[in-house]
C-alpha cells in the first residue's frame, strides 16, 4: 500500500464485456452470460425510473443475492447509475429472527420500493399467514413491491396486496435479458393489474408467440414467447467463450427471434401470461398443457402455502401431472382431504383431460438459491432417470426428501 502509485480509470468500449455471469443452472449445464458496457448502464438507469417509477436519492431495496443477475442489475449498477440508495441485505425473509424481517429493513431504512422473489413472499405468507408483523412496523414509506425470478401465483400476489395496501407489480425477465422483458411500468402509466400476468412488454421489447413452425399464434394460445430482433440494449451480446452455443441456444429454432425457452400466450389486451418453461409443457394424451396453469389451481387452496406441478413419465398417456404441496404453518386439515380437494379443483377449472389426479404432502421444495424451484431435477428422479446434483442448489438434502415423496406416490425407485 505504502508504495502503490494511483491509476487512473480506464476508458473500455462501451461494447466490452463487464463481467460473466452463469446462469442459475435449472437445465444442469450454465450458461456464461456476458454482459457488455453501454447498453446495460443505459437500460438499467432508463429501468430505474419507467419501470419502477424510483428518483435520485430514494431508497431502493432488492432484496436478492449480489452474486445473481437481480443483485447484479438492481442492488449494484442501476440504483447507484440512478443516485438511489440502495439496501444490502443478507439473511432469509424468515426466521431472522422471524416473518417481520422484511417490514423492519423498509421501516428502518424508509425503503420506497422493494424487489424481491415471490418464494420470500411465499414463505412470509407460509409463517405469518395472517401479517400479524406488519402492526409492528411504520411501511408509510413504501410505494410499491415487484416481484421476478419465478411465476408470481395470484394467490400470493392477493396476499400482499391485501396486507401491503401498495401496488404488488409480478415483472418477468432472465439472466440473459439482465432487465425487464415484461412489466407494468409505473413510470410511464400504471396499468390494471391482471393476476397471473406481467402485464405487457416493455419498450423495446417485439415480444411474440410463436408455433414450432415460428408462426405467430392466435390470441390465448399457447406457444413459445421469442423476441423479435434486434435486442434491446443490455441484453447479452454472447455467451462467454462460446458463440456456437449462444446462436444454438437461443437464436436458431426460431430464426429472427431470440427465444425465451419459457412458454405462454399474450392476451387479447396485449398482457403477456408466463405459463411455464418449454420443457414444462406437458403433453397428456395428445393434450398441450401448462404446469404453470394447475399450479395456479393448488396455489389457491387455503391451506397451500407453495406448490409445484411436473409431468412424470407414463405408459398409457406420454405425460402425467404430478403435484407437491407445501402446506401453511398451522394447517391442520387431514393431508389426504386437501389432496382430493385441490385434485377436484384442477378437475373443476382446467378439465378432466387435465388427468390431474396425483399429489402429496413435503415440508419444502428443492430450489436454486436464486428461488426457482428445480422441476427438471425432480422430473428426471421421477421418471428413474440419471440426474446430477445442481451447482445451485439451495439444500442438497431436500431431493432425498423428495426421493422418498416419490416413492411413497409410486414413482421413483427406493434408494437401495
Amino acid at each position: 500500500m505504502a508504495s502503490a502509485v494511483p491509476k487512473a480509470c480506464v476508458p473500455v468500449a462501451a461494447t466490452d464485456p463487464l463481467y460473466i455471469l452463469y446462469t442459475s443452472g435449472t437445465t444442469g449445464q450454465p450458461k456464461g452470460v456476458v454482459r457488455d458496457n453501454g447498453g446495460h448502464m443505459v437500460a438499467l438507469k432508463w429501468s430505474m425510473k419507467a419501470v419502477y417509477d424510483v428518483d435520485q436519492g430514494d431508497v431502493f431495496w432488492a432484496a436478492s443475492d449480489v452474486g445473481w443477475v437481480v443483485g447484479h442489475s438492481y442492488i449494484v449498477y442501476a440504483p447507484l447509475l440512478k443516485g438511489c440508495t440502495t439496501v444490502f441485505y443478507e439473511g432469509k425473509p424468515v426466521g431472522t429472527p422471524d416473518a417481520g424481517a422484511f417490514w423492519r429493513v423498509i421501516s428502518q431504512y424508509k425503503v420506497k420500493t422493494l424487489f424481491t422473489a415471490p418464494t420470500a413472499f411465499r414463505a412470509i405468507k407460509r409463517d405469518d399467514p395472517e401479517g400479524k408483523f406488519l402492526k409492528d412496523y411504520d411501511l408509510s414509506c413504501f410505494k410499491a413491491l415487484f416481484l421476478a425470478g419465478e411465476r408470481s401465483d395470484p394467490d400470493t400476489l392477493k396476499w400482499a396486496e391485501n396486507k401491503l395496501k401498495v401496488p404488488v407489480i409480478d415483472h418477468w425477465w432472465q439472466t440473459e435479458t439482465g432487465w425487464a422483458i415484461a412489466a407494468n411500468c409505473l413510470g410511464i402509466e400504471s396499468m390494471p393489474v391482471k393476476y397471473g400476468s406481467p402485464t405487457k412488454p416493455v419498450p423495446g421489447w417485439n415480444l411474440q408467440v410463436l408455433d414450432g413452425n415460428c408462426q405467430p399464434v392466435a390470441d390465448g394460445d399457447i406457444g413459445t414467447l421469442a423476441v423479435k430482433l434486434p435486442l434491446p440494449p443490455g441484453t447479452l451480446p454472447t455467451l462467454w467463450q462460446n458463440d456456437d452455443r449462444f446462436k444454438s441456444a437461443y437464436l436458431e429454432e426460431f430464426p429472427g427471434y431470440y427465444t425465451t425457452s419459457d412458454a405462454g400466450y399474450i392476451d387479447e389486451d396485449g398482457y403477456v401470461y408466463v405459463m411455464a418453461r418449454t420443457d414444462d409443457i406437458i403433453n397428456v394424451a395428445g393434450h398441450r398443457l401448462s404446469t404453470g396453469a394447475m399450479e395456479e389451481v393448488l396455489a389457491d387452496h387455503p391451506d397451500v402455502a407453495e406448490c409445484a406441478v411436473l409431468g412424470v413419465a407414463d405408459k398409457l398417456k406420454g405425460q402425467l401431472p404430478v403435484g407437491f404441496l407445501v402446506l401453511k404453518a398451522g394447517a391442520t386439515k387431514d393431508h389426504d382431504q386437501i389432496i382430493k380437494e385441490v385434485v377436484a379443483s384442477v378437475r373443476e377449472r382446467i378439465g378432466p383431460v387435465a388427468a390431474f389426479k396425483t399429489a402429496t404432502v413435503v415440508d419444502r421444495l428443492p430450489k436454486t438459491r436464486s428461488g426457482k424451484i428445480l422441476r427438471g431435477t425432480i422430473q428426471k428422479i421421477a421418471d428413474n432417470e440419471t440426474w446430477n446434483m445442481p451447482a445451485t442448489i439451495d439444500d442438497p438434502a431436500i431431493l432425498g426428501e423428495m426421493e422418498d415423496a416419490l416413492v411413497k406416490i409410486g414413482y421413483a425407485k427406493a434408494r437401495v
